[in-house]
């Protein structure tokens, strides 16, 4: 298999471009859109062509790529059922079946962060957007989000995958760059609570600034990134 995490600074995000084994096709996770002439140099050196734009939920502190990819490219792109984002060529839906790029992952539906968040399965690794992240998760204080769905995602959906599967992250913000299910059930400090009241507490409780840039990114989201 292909696959390359590639970082864009400005919002710490992880952009992730997989192919499978003697594929000729790829598909892009998360990009990011002031990344785009690096992305698709990178296609064109690898000689692949892009099939599939996915967003795990519609961000806030980035303008995502999907729009100028498809509109480059002519990729399909993809959000779950409950996004607000106009002109997507796939809809998800929890526990679907994606076969694309020589590659199948499966669609889950892990809302919290926002209403929206989906992560996307491979049979040795998930990609949890922020739903969770290394030592931490998504915080649920806008879009909807909900500390008690954020529960339910990952003590219900994500940790109960197998403790050896790889959890690639939509972000980090102290240069981690991969963990697994088992270290996080471990370490990670927002997952050491007893309950789902516990966890409800804990996030209700943050008192953190708006995403710096969340004004400009959420409606340009909904757009898939292309200009007004």
């Amino acid at each position: 298999m292909l696959f390359r995490q590639l970082f864009d600074r400005e919002s710490s995000t992880y952009t992730y471009l997989l192919a499978g084994e003697d594929s000729t096709e790829c598909l892009i996770i998360d990009p990011v859109r002031e990344q785009l002439e690096r992305d698709l140099r990178l296609i064109r050196e690898l000689g692949l062509k892009l099939v599939l734009a996915v967003d795990t939920h519609v961000h806030a502190d980035h303008v995502t790529a999907l729009g100028p990819l498809q509109d480059a490219t002519g990729c399909a792109t993809a959000m779950g059922v409950q996004s607000a984002a106009e002109g997507l060529s796939w809809r998800l839906q929890d526990g679907q079946r994606l076969e694309v790029a020589g590659l199948g992952l499966t669609a889950i539906y892990t809302p919290g962060h926002t209403d929206c968040s989906y992560s996307l399965r491979l049979p040795d690794r998930v990609f949890t957007g922020d739903t969770l992240l290394i030592r931490g998760s998504g915080r649920t204080d806008f879009q909807n989000g909900d500390a008690g769905q954020a529960y339910d995602s990952l003590f219900r959906k994500l940790l109960t995958l197998p403790e050896a599967t790889l959890v690639y992250p939509a972000h980090d913000y102290d240069g981690m760059t991969v963990s697994t299910i088992g270290e996080e059930r471990r370490c990670n400090p927002r997952l050491q609570v007893a309950s789902r009241e516990e966890y409800v507490a804990l996030m209700n409780g943050l008192e953190l600034d708006p995403p710096r840039r969340i004004d400009e990114a959420v409606p340009a989201n909904r757009r898939l990134g292309r200009a007004a």
